[in-house]
């Protein structure tokens, strides 16, 4: 047998995918959220000079052209052959504030005119540290102590803990530990009620202090059977102090109306995030229209500028290329931006046809649904649907909600056969643990057999699963005396 070495020219005809760089951007600009997507088109704002900020009125009256010089309507590209030679563009570069680099930087406002209005001033909250410092300038004029109760208030966690060890503070600051005691003891005086505590006992005793009504069984309970009341084995306290169940209950009631927490009720020390809606739907008559945000999707146009200089350089062959490739750059970003928009149309419109339920009458309908259900739907790829839900949220009557909400595992049950999501059967448990008679909870079994009179079948692993995800307490630490 031999074999033949050589070289030959065969022609083969396959399909693969190529990701170019505009098909990357396009993906990318598919998953950003609204912050991460303004981030982005502030960055191309910044490098192609040829891209516009314009406002959706002056996008929709604007006719635009594609990377071939046709005509598309959309995109905000201006056709001018007709009316070049009308218009006097030194007059129209000063009205609309070009600069000397031919792009609009600012826009002129008479310095004597003052606008004061409740919209250009915003909150400011409180942080912890902040509200205990205005406190302690008050409680002591000594210079020690203040000292020493700044190192404090500044060592305290976000939810008004002590962090560091009295041995520590004094080593830190150089005061023997008498007056770290001390000036802890003004601090446990200020507001909120039980800041600066060392751990939850001393946290509680000091509210029950300041509410005057600390006494020798509270000490008790808090000292030796904290435990004990956590997990609501009130009768094991009783039998322990020597007194009723119903005694224990009461003190319990007035325990659990303390704060355990007292530094969370200000001002976190860190950025506040705000959620804007990519997609409102409102209902109209019996059925619902989807809207996409315009605030969301910014609104770009190509500058009408540097279309004119594109047609004068013709006979500078690298000035012409440049203004080429970002004409072409920015046409495919303004597309990119209305393919996503589209996109996300599509599959909110398919995820609100599907869950109309959920919009009628709650949380109780909700049902299970995957991204190949929307992607089959929509008529295209799983992937994609993914994206276009990434950290997007949708505004409805039954208020905000992350799109990924309405996709979901569930069970299969309902009269109509279709499967019933895992967010429904937790709220048919809240509603089921609402309703209850305090003094005898349903346990999980019962609650197994109730959701199962209403065609729901799941084992009670599953309900105990689903209850501790809400984080509601077993039926025996739920039961009241």
């Amino acid at each position: 047998m031999s074999m033949r070495l050589g070289y030959d020219l065969t022609i083969e005809q396959t399909q693969k995918l190529v990701m170019t760089p505009e098909l990357i951007q396009a993906i990318q600009i598919l998953q950003f959220n609204t912050q991460e997507l303004d981030s982005y088109v502030q960055e191309q704002l910044l490098v192609n000079p040829v891209l516009e900020q314009g406002s959706p009125s002056s996008t929709d009256s604007r006719e635009s052209q594609d990377a071939d010089g046709r005509r598309e309507e959309g995109t905000g590209v201006s056709d001018q052959s007709s009316q070049e030679s009308d218009i006097d563009w030194k007059e129209y570069l000063k009205e609309r504030q070009y600069d000397d680099i031919s792009y609009r930087q600012w826009e002129y406002r008479d310095p004597d005119e003052k606008e004061n209005s409740y919209e250009q001033y915003t909150t400011s909250d409180v942080t912890l540290p902040e509200h205990l410092m205005f406190q302690l300038q008050f409680a002591s004029h000594k210079k020690g102590c203040r000292v020493v109760g700044r190192y404090i208030i500044e060592s305290l966690d976000e939810n008004g803990y002590m962090t560091l060890t009295v041995e520590e503070i004094a080593k830190a600051t150089g005061a023997p530990p008498e007056k770290i005691e001390e000036v802890l003891d003004i601090i446990h005086t200020f507001d909120p009620s039980g800041v600066g505590a060392r751990d939850l006992r001393e946290c509680l005793l000091i509210q029950l202090e300041q509410k005057g009504i600390l006494n020798e069984g509270f000490e008790t309970v808090l000292g030796r059977h904290l435990e004990d009341l956590a997990a609501n084995r009130l009768g094991a306290i009783s039998r322990s102090m020597g007194i009723t169940v119903k005694e224990v209950q009461e003190m319990a009631d007035v325990i659990k109306s303390l704060e355990p927490k007292p530094g969370r009720q200000f001002a976190a020390q860190t950025d506040t995030r705000y959620i804007v809606p990519d997609v409102l739907v409102e209902r109209v008559d019996d059925d619902y229209v989807v809207t996409v945000n315009d605030s969301s999707s910014p609104h770009l146009i190509v500058s009408s500028y540097y279309e004119k200089l594109l047609t004068e350089a013709e006979k500078d062959s690298n000035l012409s290329k440049y203004l080429t490739d970002r004409l072409n750059s920015a046409v495919w970003l303004i597309k990119s931006i209305d393919q996503r928009k589209q996109t996300i149309y599509n599959v909110v419109q398919a995820v609100v046809k599907y869950q109309k339920e959920f919009f009628d009458k709650g949380s109780k309908y909700l049902k299970t649904l995957t991204l190949k259900q929307i992607a089959e739907e929509v008529g295209i790829h799983e992937s994609t649907v993914s994206r276009s839900i990434n950290g997007k949220y949708l505004q409805s009557p039954m208020g905000v909600f992350e799109i990924k909400y309405f996709f979901s595992g569930g069970v299969a049950g309902g009269q109509s056969g279709e499967g019933i999501s895992s967010k429904s059967i937790k709220s048919f448990i809240k509603e089921m643990v609402d309703s209850e008679d305090p003094k005898s909870p349903y346990s999980d079994q019962e609650m197994v057999n109730m959701l199962k009179e209403k065609g729901i079948d799941i084992s009670r692993r599953t309900v105990a699963k689903y209850r501790d995800e809400m984080q509601i307490l077993s039926s025996s630490k739920r039961r009241r005396y």
